[in-house]
């Protein structure tokens, strides 16, 4: 009960002993509830001053101001940056809509990435997740299930996003969502499945409520095992969806659809025209269709993008050159150590001979210089000393001693 002579909210009008705080302005008061809905009002629909897009209390990037910021993570994919740099940016102008019914609505466009394993499609996402203001999530499609197998609920991306915006639901239905591993999903053919599946066609078919736009139910612990929770609703419409996927195989039905060959002989006159060595450049929704996605799904992944596959120049790069390469992460290790390391240029063409000859992409170059740098990791810390040189042949000898089986194998 409010007490005689009790100072009261301006705007709801509660008592001082009904909240936690209250502001007093030179005419008014206001609570901390009322306080919080003003901030979430004014950061929600802030609009576009002087040509500025903002979002919250941050400006907007620029595509190409997304693209140099990629460029020290991400060594090469020029047309993979391009794609996701743009589609970020109206991401972001989508959010700062005015909400005018009589204005042009504009629509989504959620993105396909094709690239093989190591060529930097999660480096991408987890890249531009630094860059940006909103929540991010990154969801892995090979433990997504149908509802009522052992695995994961479509609705369990949405609760990933929930927890990377702390529940806040107004933020999470303005996020960005990495789906990677979207080939794992595919079907097992290119016709429906007269029989249940469990992890392909049906997870796919799930999948279109989200990538479409709708208000999903979402258990925010998870379904199975708390059945008695409250769901919390989540609108889809103005959440990015970003897939990604390796499409292994997926070659050799665009060079089918190219009437090329990957190896030997053709008789095609365009043969020239076509460059075998780089056959995802050509890839179409078409080459997806035949791979094992469903036409729903493709149709609402409008933007494809591809990764071109690492040459030797690019893993030389992408090992000493990025913000956080690799070889800067070792250097940056043994400093915290004290030691000064140092390494001869000839081991870096080393490490990416081996790279290239185990054909693992950027990911090979992490494994290659565990090995070499493992026993110097382990003794120099304890050892006292300032400084360490590695050389091409003190590389080798530990290249050598090492089961480089295990690298082909992974």
């Amino acid at each position: 009960m409010a007490k005689k002579n009790e100072q009261y909210c301006s705007f709801c009008g509660r008592p001082a002993s009904q909240t936690r705080m209250l502001v007093s302005g030179l005419d008014a008061l206001i609570c901390d509830e009322c306080a919080q809905q003003v901030q979430e009002y004014m950061l929600k629909n802030l609009k576009k001053t002087s040509g500025t897009f903002n979002f919250g209390d941050k400006p907007i990037p620029k595509p190409s101001e997304i693209k140099a910021f990629l460029d020290q993570y991400v060594i090469g994919q020029d047309h993979a940056k391009k794609i996701l740099s743009v589609a970020v940016y109206n991401h972001y102008k989508r959010l700062t809509q005015p909400d005018d019914e009589n204005d042009v609505e504009i629509e989504k466009s959620n993105i396909i990435m094709v690239g093989s394993t190591g060529t930097g499609k999660t480096l991408l996402a987890r890249s531009i997740a630094k860059l940006l203001s909103v929540p991010f999530t990154i969801v892995d499609a090979t433990v997504l299930t149908e509802a009522g197998y052992v695995g994961e609920d479509i609705e369990s991306i949405l609760t990933r996003l929930l927890q990377a915006s702390d529940y806040d639901v107004p933020a999470a239905e303005a996020g960005i969502v990495f789906i990677d591993e979207i080939d794992k999903i595919a079907r097992k053919g290119d016709n429906p499945s007269i029989t249940r599946d469990v992890s392909g066609e049906g997870v796919q078919q799930g999948l279109l409520k989200l990538l479409e736009g709708s208000v999903v139910l979402v258990p925010p612990q998870g379904g199975r095992k708390h059945p008695d929770q409250k769901m919390i609703a989540v609108n889809t419409k103005n959440i990015l969806f970003i897939c990604g996927g390796a499409f292994e195989g997926i070659d050799r039905r665009i060079s089918s659809r190219l009437n090329a060959q990957v190896v030997g002989f053709s008789a095609a006159k365009n043969k020239e025209k076509i460059d075998t060595d780089n056959l995802l450049q050509y890839v179409t929704p078409q080459d997806l269709k035949s791979f094992g996605l469903i036409p729903e799904i493709i149709g609402r992944l409008p933007m494809l993008t591809y990764l071109n596959q690492l040459d030797r120049a690019a893993l030389r790069r992408i090992l000493v050159e990025p913000k956080n390469s690799i070889i800067k992460q070792y250097i940056k290790l043994f400093k915290m150590d004290g030691i000064t390391l140092k390494i001869d240029e000839e081991v870096y063409d080393f490490i990416v001979d081996k790279a290239v000859e185990f054909k693992l992409g950027a990911r090979g170059l992490r494994s290659i210089v565990e090995t070499i740098m493992m026993d110097e990791m382990f003794v120099l810390p304890s050892s006292g000393k300032k400084s360490f040189h590695l050389t091409l042949d003190e590389a080798k000898q530990k290249i050598s001693r090492e089961e480089l089986s295990r690298f082909a194998s992974e």
